[in-house]
């Protein structure tokens, strides 16, 4: 087995979303997790990637590679980032209705970056792609496939407020528990 397949293997085993892993220099092993929704976590409840979610995927990590005699220098686990990148098509279809930066390979009507909603169509998702960007005063469509893509990231939402990703993107408002001074 190699490193990438004992890293899968155990991060999916743990229950995570393995967003990507690489290697980097003098023997870094990188390795980008997600929390995937509706599964209880024993680190606690939280959207996010937590700290305690990190030690245990490190720790779990550090025994399989040792095992499988996986050779690197340096681990490092950590969330993907509000900026989370979109590899899958998986990915598209748990993001759905989400503002993504979309980069495409060739260039399409005289552009190769989009930012927009992404949408997915229920019938088929591998064929039905859509991104919903603004255009002047109109919104235009563009229709994609997971081939034609470069690079798709959500869009970071930055809120101190405590709405969650999809809350923001939908312009809904959640009530926080109990109040809060400042």
């Amino acid at each position: 087995m190699n490193w990438q397949q004992a890293v899968e293997r155990t991060v999916t085993g743990l229950g995570y979303d393995l967003v990507e892993c690489e290697r980097g220099l003098r023997g870094l092993l990188c390795v980008y997790i997600d929390r995937m929704p509706g599964v209880v976590y024993p680190t606690g409840p939280s959207e996010f990637v937590t700290v305690e979610d990190c030690e245990q995927v490190t720790r779990q990590l550090q025994r399989v590679l040792e095992v499988e005699g996986c050779d690197y220098e340096r681990l490092e686990v950590s969330s993907p980032g509000l900026d989370r990148p979109l590899k899958r098509l998986a990915d598209f279809v748990r993001f759905e209705g989400l503002e993504i930066d979309l980069t495409l390979k060739v260039i399409f009507q005289g552009r190769k970056k989009y930012r927009g909603v992404l949408r997915v169509a229920d019938d088929d998702p591998a064929t039905g792609l859509e991104l919903v960007f603004p255009d002047g005063k109109e919104s235009q469509v563009l229709g994609f496939v997971l081939e034609e893509v470069r690079e798709a990231r959500l869009v970071p939402v930055v809120d101190f407020k405590g709405r969650s990703r999809r809350d923001a993107a939908a312009g809904g408002v959640t009530q926080e528990s109990g109040d809060h001074e400042e």
